[in-house]
């Protein structure tokens, strides 16, 4: 009697845990049921992947989607179509919406917004505050909860910790890795008049690397008091980089695609559309990062999709808003320095799937294995595509790689065994549901 499967993909070169050789992926009832040569079996459907590689679903943890309160610019469900078309099988989404997610009514309002309506599985970091502290203990552990987030520098929102006595507070109550925007606030408050009106070439001048290294060795040293583990978002500068590499016991860390593919040099190309907190910096530091990135210790990718209007970004420098899109490039842009060598494929799956599933402890989440929720990324490595404006599915309609021109496209997005996006189209309607987490998992 052949196995039965509700999903075979067929042909494809799987790439996972133990490295990538061609085989055949059986899912039922939304989880990974066999991996090998399933030729004999039945199924539902069957998708033909030869000359196609199958990767671990993409989770990118650094997505805002700006709902509540900033829908004009994004929501759950527009930023999640962007995601799957961009091969992103879940997200973990930021706290500096309107209300704040910082209580549990907060962060309740948001999963019931998503549910069945973001095409893509999803979390949501809950913001850290001085008010609500002595709460993070039992805000981390709530269901679809990513963890806690705290902004030491001032970004977009209106969360922020500065001083060392609030992160202590904090991190002293955490269990679960806590994430940061580490800027040096107090630096950048001194240096505010260095901003040019009209020239976004001087944001890194005003949030230098000293505003990011200080900020980063402060952080360190309150998570080494504390015992707390910390994961430092978008390393902008190869400083950090140097410093992280001695202090990995403590802490993890983020890099992105646009710090690792664009650079000041861009200012006086795309403008303020280039500008992002922390900023993009010269090439010396985009090395550094990448430097980080051949030498293990960048631990995970992250979009820090962050989506203003056109109108928003075509104000003057310094009324500029900081942010741009990026959660649907994340793939392509990768893959593309896979293409050119600068990136392996399995770092890239180490970096996009594995790395997050360690880091945070994900449920079923991050690896293809048998039992694990069948989240695949289907990616055609030697297709060639031109990123455009046109292409974009964020309501901003707008990303800052237009015209670039790369080679690796994500042509697939299986979420828990269903084809949610296939060669450009969204073809299933929305069913994505909150993460689990083991730190949080219910007993009983």
């Amino acid at each position: 009697m052949p196995e039965t499967f509700d999903l075979v993909l067929a042909g494809g070169t799987v790439v996972n845990h133990d490295g990538e050789g061609p085989r055949d992926i059986g899912i039922r009832g939304g989880r990974i049921a066999a991996i090998g040569a399933l030729a004999g079996a039945a199924a539902g459907e069957t998708i033909d992947c030869r000359g196609l590689h199958l990767l671990p679903g993409v989770i990118d943890s650094q997505v805002h989607f700006r709902e509540p309160g900033g829908e004009h610019k994004e929501d759950l469900e527009s930023g999640s179509r962007a995601a799957v078309l961009g091969g992103v099988t879940a997200v973990f989404e930021m706290p500096n919406t309107n209300p704040l997610t910082t209580s549990p009514e907060a962060l309740a309002d948001k999963i019931r917004r998503g549910r069945h309506r973001m095409h893509c599985d999803f979390a949501f970091w809950v913001g850290g505050t001085h008010e609500n502290a002595r709460d993070v203990a039992e805000l981390e552990r709530l269901p679809g909860a990513a963890g806690i987030k705290v902004f030491m520098g001032a970004s977009t929102g209106n969360l922020l910790v500065k001083d060392d006595a609030g992160v202590t507070e904090i991190l002293k109550r955490t269990r679960r890795r806590a994430a940061f925007h580490s800027e040096d606030e107090y630096r950048m408050e001194e240096r505010r008049g260095l901003r040019v009106p009209g020239d976004p070439s001087s944001h890194p001048v005003w949030r230098d690397a000293v505003a990011a290294l200080r900020c980063t060795e402060r952080l360190v040293g309150i998570a080494r008091a504390t015992g707390a583990r910390i994961h430092v978002l978008h390393i902008s500068t190869a400083d950090e980089m140097r410093y992280l590499a001695a202090h990995k016991d403590w802490a993890s860390c983020e890099v992105t695609p646009h710090h690792l593919t664009l650079s000041a040099d861009d200012y006086a190309r795309i403008g303020t559309r280039l500008q992002m907190n922390p900023p993009v910096r010269d090439k010396a530091h985009q090395a550094g990062i990448w430097w980080g990135v051949e030498q293990g210790i960048a631990d995970i990718l992250g979009s820090d999709h962050a989506p203003h209007t056109l109108d928003e970004k075509a104000k003057p420098y310094p009324d500029s808003p900081s942010g741009m899109p990026g959660v649907q490039t994340l793939v392509p842009v990768m893959l593309d320095h896979v293409a050119k060598g600068r990136l392996s494929l399995a770092r890239f799956v180490d970096m996009t799937s594995h790395g997050p599933q360690r880091l945070f402890g994900l449920a079923g989440k991050g690896r293809l294995a048998v039992g694990w929720d069948a989240d695949v990324t289907v990616v055609d490595l030697k297709r060639t595509e031109t990123i455009t404006d046109a292409w974009s599915a964020s309501r901003a309609a707008w990303t800052p790689y237009d015209g670039m021109s790369v080679t690796g496209w994500p042509v697939g997005t299986i979420v828990r065994g269903r084809r949610v996006m296939w060669d450009n189209e969204i073809v299933t309607p929305a069913t994505g549901e909150p993460c689990r987490f083991a730190e949080c998992l219910p007993v009983g």
